[in-house]
Protein backbone atom coordinates (compact mmCIF):
# COMPACT_ATOMS: atom_id res chain seq x y z
CA UNK A 1 0.00 0.00 0.00
CA UNK A 2 1.47 3.73 -1.12
CA UNK A 3 0.23 6.52 -0.43
CA UNK A 4 1.25 10.41 -0.94
CA UNK A 5 -0.06 12.96 1.62
CA UNK A 6 -0.09 16.37 1.99
CA UNK A 7 -1.03 16.91 5.58
CA UNK A 8 1.51 17.43 8.28
CA UNK A 9 2.63 13.91 10.03
CA UNK A 10 1.33 15.36 13.57
CA UNK A 11 -2.30 15.76 11.41
CA UNK A 12 -2.12 12.15 10.20
CA UNK A 13 -5.51 9.65 11.62
CA UNK A 14 -3.31 6.42 11.13
CA UNK A 15 -3.99 4.28 13.75
CA UNK A 16 -0.63 2.64 13.83
CA UNK A 17 0.69 6.40 14.55
CA UNK A 18 -1.71 6.98 17.47
CA UNK A 19 -1.46 3.42 19.06
CA UNK A 20 1.04 1.83 17.72
CA UNK A 21 5.29 1.20 18.48
CA UNK A 22 7.26 4.03 17.03
CA UNK A 23 10.34 4.16 15.70
CA UNK A 24 12.40 6.71 13.73
CA UNK A 25 15.56 7.27 11.58
CA UNK A 26 16.68 10.56 11.69
CA UNK A 27 19.78 12.96 12.42
CA UNK A 28 20.53 16.68 13.13
CA UNK A 29 18.76 17.82 10.03
CA UNK A 30 15.35 16.58 11.55
CA UNK A 31 14.74 19.84 13.51
CA UNK A 32 11.32 21.89 13.49
CA UNK A 33 12.15 25.35 13.40
CA UNK A 34 7.98 26.18 14.81
CA UNK A 35 8.55 24.14 17.39
CA UNK A 36 12.54 24.09 18.11
CA UNK A 37 12.31 20.41 18.63
CA UNK A 38 13.71 17.55 16.93
CA UNK A 39 11.21 15.08 15.68
CA UNK A 40 12.49 12.39 18.21
CA UNK A 41 11.60 15.05 21.02
CA UNK A 42 8.36 15.58 19.61
CA UNK A 43 7.20 12.01 19.05
CA UNK A 44 8.72 11.45 22.42
CA UNK A 45 6.35 13.89 24.09
CA UNK A 46 3.49 12.25 22.82
CA UNK A 47 4.28 9.49 24.49
CA UNK A 48 4.59 6.73 21.55
CA UNK A 49 8.48 6.89 20.57
CA UNK A 50 10.10 3.39 21.71
CA UNK A 51 13.14 3.29 19.65
CA UNK A 52 15.43 5.55 17.96
CA UNK A 53 17.25 4.52 14.92
CA UNK A 54 20.94 6.71 14.12
CA UNK A 55 23.68 6.99 11.39
CA UNK A 56 27.72 6.34 12.58
CA UNK A 57 27.59 9.84 12.53
CA UNK A 58 25.20 10.55 15.54
CA UNK A 59 21.97 12.05 16.16
CA UNK A 60 23.68 15.15 16.34
CA UNK A 61 26.23 14.36 13.16
CA UNK A 62 28.50 14.86 16.04
CA UNK A 63 30.98 12.31 15.11
CA UNK A 64 33.51 12.91 11.96
CA UNK A 65 34.09 9.12 10.62
CA UNK A 66 34.33 5.85 12.07
CA UNK A 67 31.78 3.36 13.87
CA UNK A 68 29.50 5.33 16.80
CA UNK A 69 30.09 5.21 20.02
CA UNK A 70 27.30 3.89 22.52
CA UNK A 71 23.72 5.06 23.63
CA UNK A 72 25.16 6.55 26.76
CA UNK A 73 25.87 10.07 24.79
CA UNK A 74 22.50 10.38 24.78
CA UNK A 75 21.30 9.88 28.62
CA UNK A 76 21.24 13.31 29.00
CA UNK A 77 18.71 14.10 26.47
CA UNK A 78 15.98 12.39 29.39
CA UNK A 79 14.32 10.38 27.32
CA UNK A 80 14.00 7.45 29.59
CA UNK A 81 12.54 3.80 28.39
CA UNK A 82 13.21 4.75 24.64
CA UNK A 83 16.22 2.81 23.14
CA UNK A 84 18.98 4.30 20.80
CA UNK A 85 20.18 1.86 17.88
CA UNK A 86 22.97 2.44 15.71
CA UNK A 87 23.03 1.11 12.18
CA UNK A 88 26.04 1.10 10.27
CA UNK A 89 26.34 1.30 6.42
CA UNK A 90 27.54 -1.35 4.80
CA UNK A 91 26.40 -3.90 7.86
CA UNK A 92 23.31 -6.01 7.79
CA UNK A 93 20.55 -4.58 9.38
CA UNK A 94 19.22 -6.95 12.02
CA UNK A 95 15.73 -7.41 11.26
CA UNK A 96 15.65 -8.40 15.33
CA UNK A 97 15.46 -4.31 15.51
CA UNK A 98 12.64 -3.91 13.53
CA UNK A 99 10.52 -6.77 14.41
CA UNK A 100 9.21 -5.40 17.94
CA UNK A 101 7.91 -1.75 16.33
CA UNK A 102 4.78 -0.79 14.08
CA UNK A 103 5.71 2.02 12.15
CA UNK A 104 9.61 3.72 11.68
CA UNK A 105 8.87 7.41 10.61
CA UNK A 106 12.18 8.84 8.33
CA UNK A 107 13.00 12.07 8.14
CA UNK A 108 16.65 13.14 7.15
CA UNK A 109 18.69 15.48 4.44
CA UNK A 110 20.66 13.18 2.26
CA UNK A 111 22.84 14.43 -0.44
CA UNK A 112 21.57 14.28 -3.64
CA UNK A 113 23.60 11.40 -4.51
CA UNK A 114 24.06 7.50 -5.32
CA UNK A 115 27.25 7.35 -3.05
CA UNK A 116 24.67 9.52 0.34
CA UNK A 117 25.55 6.63 3.03
CA UNK A 118 21.93 7.33 4.85
CA UNK A 119 19.95 6.23 1.20
CA UNK A 120 22.07 3.29 1.19
CA UNK A 121 20.97 2.68 5.03
CA UNK A 122 17.13 3.25 3.99
CA UNK A 123 17.20 0.67 1.02
CA UNK A 124 18.70 -1.92 3.45
CA UNK A 125 16.07 -1.22 5.68
CA UNK A 126 13.24 -1.50 2.85
CA UNK A 127 15.27 -4.74 2.06
CA UNK A 128 14.52 -6.41 5.35
CA UNK A 129 11.15 -5.49 5.82
CA UNK A 130 10.48 -6.63 2.51
CA UNK A 131 11.81 -9.69 2.18
CA UNK A 132 11.36 -11.02 6.10
CA UNK A 133 7.81 -9.97 5.43
CA UNK A 134 7.98 -7.54 8.50
CA UNK A 135 4.54 -5.91 9.40
CA UNK A 136 6.03 -2.32 9.84
CA UNK A 137 4.25 0.63 8.13
CA UNK A 138 6.65 3.43 6.46
CA UNK A 139 6.65 7.20 6.65
CA UNK A 140 8.41 9.71 4.63
CA UNK A 141 8.91 12.80 5.63
CA UNK A 142 9.96 14.28 2.26
CA UNK A 143 12.93 16.32 2.12
CA UNK A 144 13.75 18.53 -1.41
CA UNK A 145 16.88 17.38 -3.27
CA UNK A 146 19.77 19.47 -1.88
CA UNK A 147 21.49 19.99 -5.60
CA UNK A 148 17.83 20.45 -7.01
CA UNK A 149 16.63 18.86 -9.89
CA UNK A 150 20.00 18.45 -11.86
CA UNK A 151 21.27 15.27 -12.93
CA UNK A 152 24.70 14.60 -13.84
CA UNK A 153 26.43 10.64 -14.46
CA UNK A 154 25.55 7.66 -15.39
CA UNK A 155 23.21 4.49 -13.51
CA UNK A 156 25.19 1.41 -13.55
CA UNK A 157 24.07 0.20 -10.29
CA UNK A 158 20.97 1.38 -10.76
CA UNK A 159 21.18 5.33 -9.44
CA UNK A 160 22.55 8.21 -11.61
CA UNK A 161 25.76 9.43 -9.69
CA UNK A 162 23.66 13.04 -9.00
CA UNK A 163 19.92 11.52 -9.34
CA UNK A 164 17.95 14.95 -9.16
CA UNK A 165 14.53 12.93 -6.83
CA UNK A 166 13.74 13.74 -3.46
CA UNK A 167 13.87 11.30 -0.39
CA UNK A 168 9.97 10.52 -1.21
CA UNK A 169 10.66 9.67 -4.54
CA UNK A 170 13.85 7.42 -4.09
CA UNK A 171 11.68 5.85 -1.49
CA UNK A 172 9.06 5.12 -4.23
CA UNK A 173 11.95 3.57 -6.33
CA UNK A 174 13.43 1.65 -3.87
CA UNK A 175 9.58 0.08 -3.31
CA UNK A 176 8.64 -0.24 -6.63
CA UNK A 177 11.36 -1.69 -7.70
CA UNK A 178 11.60 -4.23 -4.89
CA UNK A 179 8.06 -5.32 -5.49
CA UNK A 180 7.15 -4.53 -2.17
CA UNK A 181 3.81 -4.48 -0.33
CA UNK A 182 4.51 -2.70 3.14
CA UNK A 183 2.62 0.21 3.82
CA UNK A 184 4.48 3.26 2.34
CA UNK A 185 3.31 6.76 2.97
CA UNK A 186 5.20 9.97 2.08
CA UNK A 187 4.52 13.07 3.59
CA UNK A 188 4.77 16.02 1.26
CA UNK A 189 7.97 17.88 1.89
CA UNK A 190 5.41 21.27 0.79
CA UNK A 191 4.14 20.98 4.26
CA UNK A 192 7.15 20.64 6.60
CA UNK A 193 7.48 23.84 8.50
CA UNK A 194 11.33 23.46 7.89
CA UNK A 195 10.24 24.35 4.13
CA UNK A 196 8.87 27.51 4.98
CA UNK A 197 11.85 28.79 7.10
CA UNK A 198 14.72 27.13 6.43
CA UNK A 199 17.12 26.01 3.06
CA UNK A 200 17.41 22.51 2.75
CA UNK A 201 21.04 23.09 3.30
CA UNK A 202 20.71 25.37 6.62
CA UNK A 203 21.45 22.64 8.83
CA UNK A 204 24.44 20.39 7.46
CA UNK A 205 22.91 17.08 6.43
CA UNK A 206 26.34 15.44 6.89
CA UNK A 207 29.62 16.58 9.22
CA UNK A 208 31.58 16.31 5.73
CA UNK A 209 28.91 18.18 4.32
CA UNK A 210 29.50 21.46 5.83
CA UNK A 211 28.75 24.09 3.72
CA UNK A 212 26.04 25.88 1.04
CA UNK A 213 28.14 24.61 -1.89
CA UNK A 214 29.19 21.34 -0.52
CA UNK A 215 27.00 19.26 -2.14
CA UNK A 216 27.43 20.42 -5.83
CA UNK A 217 31.04 19.05 -5.86
CA UNK A 218 30.29 15.58 -3.82
CA UNK A 219 28.74 13.05 -6.52
CA UNK A 220 32.28 14.20 -8.32
CA UNK A 221 34.74 14.76 -5.76
CA UNK A 222 33.43 11.20 -4.11
CA UNK A 223 35.93 9.35 -7.04
CA UNK A 224 38.94 10.51 -5.99
CA UNK A 225 38.24 8.27 -2.91
CA UNK A 226 39.25 5.78 -5.82
CA UNK A 227 42.49 7.13 -6.13
CA UNK A 228 44.83 8.28 -3.61
CA UNK A 229 44.53 12.31 -4.11
CA UNK A 230 42.73 13.96 -1.56
CA UNK A 231 39.34 15.34 -2.00
CA UNK A 232 39.74 17.64 1.03
CA UNK A 233 38.87 15.06 3.90
CA UNK A 234 39.98 16.06 7.00
CA UNK A 235 39.83 20.03 5.71
CA UNK A 236 37.13 22.67 6.84
CA UNK A 237 36.17 22.41 2.84
CA UNK A 238 35.54 18.55 2.17
CA UNK A 239 35.25 17.45 -1.67
CA UNK A 240 35.69 21.24 -2.62
CA UNK A 241 39.62 20.50 -2.87
CA UNK A 242 41.60 18.52 -4.14
CA UNK A 243 45.50 17.82 -3.97
CA UNK A 244 48.05 15.40 -2.84
CA UNK A 245 51.94 15.81 -1.52
CA UNK A 246 53.46 15.18 -4.92
CA UNK A 247 51.19 17.80 -6.70
CA UNK A 248 53.60 20.67 -5.80
CA UNK A 249 54.83 21.33 -9.47
CA UNK A 250 51.38 23.15 -9.91
CA UNK A 251 51.87 25.54 -7.52
CA UNK A 252 54.43 27.61 -9.74
CA UNK A 253 52.90 26.03 -12.84
CA UNK A 254 51.41 28.88 -15.22
CA UNK A 255 49.22 26.61 -17.20
CA UNK A 256 46.79 25.00 -15.43
CA UNK A 257 44.15 25.09 -18.13
CA UNK A 258 44.13 21.57 -17.99
CA UNK A 259 41.99 21.09 -14.73
CA UNK A 260 39.56 24.35 -15.89
CA UNK A 261 35.82 23.68 -16.00
CA UNK A 262 33.48 26.40 -17.30
CA UNK A 263 31.64 25.92 -13.73
CA UNK A 264 34.28 26.76 -11.56
CA UNK A 265 37.15 29.38 -10.73
CA UNK A 266 40.21 27.01 -9.32
CA UNK A 267 42.00 28.55 -6.55
CA UNK A 268 45.49 27.35 -6.08
CA UNK A 269 46.07 26.27 -2.34
CA UNK A 270 48.24 24.61 0.10
CA UNK A 271 45.65 22.39 2.82
CA UNK A 272 46.88 19.85 5.93
CA UNK A 273 44.18 17.36 6.47
CA UNK A 274 43.42 16.70 10.51
CA UNK A 275 42.69 13.65 9.48
CA UNK A 276 42.45 10.84 6.51
CA UNK A 277 44.03 10.76 3.82
CA UNK A 278 47.52 12.68 3.80
CA UNK A 279 46.67 13.34 7.90
CA UNK A 280 49.37 16.42 8.95
CA UNK A 281 50.76 16.33 5.61
CA UNK A 282 51.21 18.98 3.41
CA UNK A 283 48.82 19.01 0.25
CA UNK A 284 49.12 20.67 -2.81
CA UNK A 285 45.99 21.11 -4.61
CA UNK A 286 43.32 23.56 -5.60
CA UNK A 287 39.98 24.98 -4.01
CA UNK A 288 37.13 24.92 -6.12
CA UNK A 289 34.74 27.85 -6.55
CA UNK A 290 31.42 27.97 -8.04
CA UNK A 291 30.93 30.42 -11.04
CA UNK A 292 27.26 32.34 -10.30
CA UNK A 293 24.71 31.05 -12.55
CA UNK A 294 26.80 28.60 -14.64
CA UNK A 295 25.68 24.78 -14.31
CA UNK A 296 28.22 22.16 -13.35
CA UNK A 297 28.85 18.96 -14.42
CA UNK A 298 31.05 17.42 -10.97
CA UNK A 299 31.41 13.97 -12.70
CA UNK A 300 32.76 14.95 -15.74
CA UNK A 301 35.15 17.37 -14.17
CA UNK A 302 36.37 14.89 -11.70
CA UNK A 303 37.54 12.69 -14.28
CA UNK A 304 39.00 15.25 -16.58
CA UNK A 305 41.14 16.31 -13.31
CA UNK A 306 42.13 12.46 -13.19
CA UNK A 307 43.00 12.14 -16.70
CA UNK A 308 44.79 15.49 -16.80
CA UNK A 309 47.23 14.12 -13.78
CA UNK A 310 47.91 10.94 -15.74
CA UNK A 311 48.57 12.63 -19.17
CA UNK A 312 50.83 15.16 -17.17
CA UNK A 313 52.95 12.25 -15.80
CA UNK A 314 51.99 12.48 -12.14
CA UNK A 315 52.34 9.22 -10.26
CA UNK A 316 48.48 9.24 -9.04
CA UNK A 317 47.04 5.62 -8.10
CA UNK A 318 43.74 5.05 -9.74
CA UNK A 319 43.82 1.36 -8.86
CA UNK A 320 40.79 1.81 -6.80
CA UNK A 321 38.67 3.59 -9.17
CA UNK A 322 36.62 1.15 -11.15
CA UNK A 323 35.03 -0.12 -8.05
CA UNK A 324 34.37 3.42 -7.30
CA UNK A 325 33.37 5.12 -10.65
CA UNK A 326 30.94 1.86 -11.82
CA UNK A 327 31.45 2.75 -15.42
CA UNK A 328 33.62 1.36 -17.87
CA UNK A 329 33.56 4.33 -20.29
CA UNK A 330 34.43 6.68 -17.58
CA UNK A 331 37.46 4.25 -16.58
CA UNK A 332 38.75 3.82 -19.88
CA UNK A 333 38.71 7.47 -20.34
CA UNK A 334 40.61 8.28 -17.05
CA UNK A 335 43.09 5.68 -18.20
CA UNK A 336 43.22 7.21 -22.01
CA UNK A 337 41.81 4.89 -23.99
CA UNK A 338 38.14 6.83 -24.65
CA UNK A 339 37.86 10.58 -25.85
CA UNK A 340 36.43 13.73 -24.78
CA UNK A 341 33.89 13.77 -27.26
CA UNK A 342 33.21 9.77 -26.70
CA UNK A 343 32.80 10.47 -22.85
CA UNK A 344 30.25 13.15 -23.13
CA UNK A 345 28.31 11.68 -25.30
CA UNK A 346 27.72 8.69 -23.40
CA UNK A 347 27.41 10.34 -20.16
CA UNK A 348 24.26 12.61 -22.45
CA UNK A 349 22.66 9.00 -23.12
CA UNK A 350 23.03 7.57 -19.62
CA UNK A 351 21.44 10.43 -18.02
CA UNK A 352 18.47 10.88 -20.67
CA UNK A 353 17.96 6.81 -20.29
CA UNK A 354 18.04 8.00 -16.01
CA UNK A 355 15.49 11.02 -16.43
CA UNK A 356 12.84 9.14 -18.77
CA UNK A 357 13.27 5.90 -15.69
CA UNK A 358 12.39 8.54 -13.35
CA UNK A 359 9.79 10.26 -14.29
CA UNK A 360 7.95 6.98 -13.09
CA UNK A 361 8.52 7.58 -9.35
CA UNK A 362 8.43 11.97 -9.25
CA UNK A 363 5.75 13.49 -6.77
CA UNK A 364 6.16 16.81 -7.80
CA UNK A 365 5.63 18.79 -11.20
CA UNK A 366 9.33 19.82 -11.34
CA UNK A 367 11.21 18.07 -13.59
CA UNK A 368 14.71 16.73 -13.71
CA UNK A 369 17.37 18.79 -15.74
CA UNK A 370 20.71 18.29 -17.20
CA UNK A 371 23.94 20.11 -17.27
CA UNK A 372 24.52 20.10 -20.86
CA UNK A 373 27.33 22.85 -20.77
CA UNK A 374 29.53 21.09 -19.03
CA UNK A 375 33.02 21.44 -20.95
CA UNK A 376 36.25 23.23 -20.36
CA UNK A 377 36.43 26.66 -20.93
CA UNK A 378 38.58 26.33 -24.03
CA UNK A 379 36.19 24.10 -25.54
Amino acid sequence: MFSFRTTPLDRQEDVVLRKGRLAVLCNQSAWNPETEEYLFESLYRRGSLKKIFYPAAGIFGESDAGSPAGAARYSGLGLDGCEFVPLLTGTPVDRSALEDIDALIVEYQDTGSRYDSMTALLHEIFRVIHHDGLSVSMYILDRENICGRWVEGTASDGILHRHGLTLGELANLFYSELGARFPLHIISYMVRPATQYLMPWSIPPRPDVPGLFTSNFYCGMILLSGTDLSYGEGTARPYELFGAPYMERYLRQADVSGFSDAGVFLRRTVFTPRFGRYKDELCYGFQMLPRPGVPYHSVAHALRIIRQLMADGVPVDVSGLDAVVGDEVMCSYVKGSVSWAELKEHIKVEEQKWIRKARRYMLYDEQLVRVKTFRTINN
